[in-house]
């Protein structure tokens, strides 16, 4: 539990710090160089981000809110429970970098959770901000976790996750299957 709720308290409070920083030092428009190495240019750019990744979903913002609200509670009612220091990481990163862009998502909204997310970090094709290189390692590290088989502690997760790619595996063909 400490590792999880270590995790997301620091996830926030960076995603959060970074996106005050860009917000008092960069306006809309100007592109700041940070980095360029061949085809590899990250610059500062400031975007109010009114969709989901790469905008899509900008007339449905609520739905991704309550979404991402509803996401972030499941996933931390089961992190609250896993055994495991390395899940309880995977999914403290996918909890931050859901409830990152939701902070966003409320405290700019005009309407009902109609913000826009602040976006301040151009990788070329696309503009992302701290909480979205935080769901890209929850995603890196939830996919490796369920790769190196490292078991949850929760047994109907575990079930669901390794269970049946294990008895589908050691099951020959003429066995029968429960």
């Amino acid at each position: 539990m400490a590792v999880f709720c270590s995790t997301v308290i620091v996830g926030l409070v960076l995603d959060q710090w970074t996106k005050s920083w860009a917000l008092a030092h960069l306006s809309a428009g100007q592109d700041i160089p940070v980095l360029s190495l061949g085809p590899l240019r990250i610059s500062l750019m400031l975007l109010h981000n009114p969709g989901a990744s790469l905008g899509f979903g900008s007339s449905v913002t609520w739905i991704i809110s309550l979404f991402a609200l509803a996401a972030a509670c499941a996933i931390g009612f089961f992190a609250l429970r896993t055994t495991s220091v390395w899940w309880a990481l995977a999914l403290g990163l996918t909890v931050s970098g859901a409830v990152g862009n939701l902070i966003d998502r409320v405290l700019y909204a005009q309407g009902f959770l109609n913000g826009r997310v602040v976006d301040f970090i151009n990788y070329g094709p696309f503009v992302g901000n701290v909480a979205d290189i935080i769901l890209g390692f929850a995603a890196v590290s939830i996919i490796g976790c369920m790769l190196l088989g490292v078991k949850t502690g929760i047994a109907r997760m575990d079930s669901l996750l390794f269970d049946s790619a294990n008895s589908s595996s050691t099951t020959s063909a003429g066995e029968a299957r429960d």
